[in-house]
């Protein structure tokens, strides 16, 4: 087999709760992830040369060494110089569907595609663990998009436990097409804001137990009570991005008030999300957020949540 077609997953985050600094420079992070069916298809060859080949669809992405999907391949391909030297160099072909900047980890996902797709192309047999490790190199993101599914995140969000699948739900998603937020920004404007209020990252034990929040929602995801994790929806960034960004907040609030089991801005947005019981629900809400804001420039999807965030397409 020489070219593989993958389906890269976009993430949202149910909870994002800002800890403290840590000594790298990064935030602690607690986050509980899930993947959704919106996803990028990625198609990936072998060359005859050594050569890192790289085009999307989408005018907003680069196809240079800046792209995180090329910077997977050159990864291996300096990890592996054997494998590399045997089975030729690659290209990426990226078929764009989530949206660019918009918090929902869209080149995190390519960058786990390229990692998974890549690994097979060159027969190297890695473990999904090992995987993992070498996407933390790339991203904070990156390991979660090699699992997917429901997972809790932790450390500056790489290290990744699996929580019970809550594949029974859907999601309406809405981002104004031309804005987009700087996750960087966002991060700086916490601190700034908030820095007062961190919690030693070295501090064990009971007071640093007691200093998270994150309990509620992997409860009501164990016992896939959709009221309660709603109820339980939660992200610290949304404390500067709304407040900075009135768009987004007017966004949300017609979100909120169109229905379903909570509303919630994405990572560090401007995606909003609502969260629904049924697709039947999730259309009628997408409807009457299209109906009450008719902006050209806002775009609405909906999608389940999915068990997994890479995947072998036909």
């Amino acid at each position: 087999m020489h070219s593989y077609s993958l389906l890269a997953a976009a993430k949202i985050n149910l909870y994002l709760e800002v800890v403290g600094d840590r000594p790298d420079g990064y935030h602690e992070l607690v986050m509980v992830m899930q993947s959704i069916g919106l996803a990028d298809r990625l198609t990936i060859r072998s060359l005859n040369s050594a050569d890192i080949r790289l085009q999307c669809d989408h005018p907003q992405v680069p196809g240079d060494a800046s792209n995180l999907a090329h910077r997977a391949a050159a990864l291996l391909q300096n990890r592996f110089p054997q494998a590399m030297k045997q089975h030729g160099g690659v290209e990426i072909t990226i078929q764009k569907n989530i949206p660019v900047g918009a918090g929902l980890a869209g080149g995190s996902a390519d960058a786990a595609a390229v990692l998974v797709g890549v690994d097979m192309l060159w027969q190297l047999g890695l473990t999904q663990i090992e995987l993992q490790t070498l996407g933390a190199e790339l991203g904070s993101d990156v390991p979660f998009c090699i699992s997917g599914g429901t997972a809790i995140a932790t450390g500056r969000g790489e290290q990744i436990d699996s929580l019970q699948g809550i594949e029974q739900f859907y999601v309406v998603l809405a981002k104004y097409s031309s804005l987009t937020i700087s996750t960087p920004w966002a991060y700086q404007a916490y601190r700034r804001a908030f820095a007062a209020t961190y919690v030693d990252v070295n501090t064990a034990g009971q007071t640093r137990r007691e200093a998270l929040h994150s309990g509620p929602m992997v409860a009501a995801i164990y016992h896939q009570d959709g009221p309660d994790i709603g109820h339980h929806l939660h992200n610290d960034l949304e404390k500067v991005v709304l407040t900075q960004h009135a768009q987004v907040q007017a966004l949300k609030d017609a979100m909120a008030a169109s229905g379903g089991l909570g509303t919630l801005m994405s990572g560090s947005g401007p995606t909003v999300f609502t969260l629904a019981a049924t697709r039947t629900e999730a259309e009628a809400i997408a409807a009457q957020v299209r109906s009450q804001l008719s902006d050209p420039d806002l775009e609405l999807w909906v999608a389940p949540f999915v068990s997994t965030s890479v995947q072998f397409s036909p």
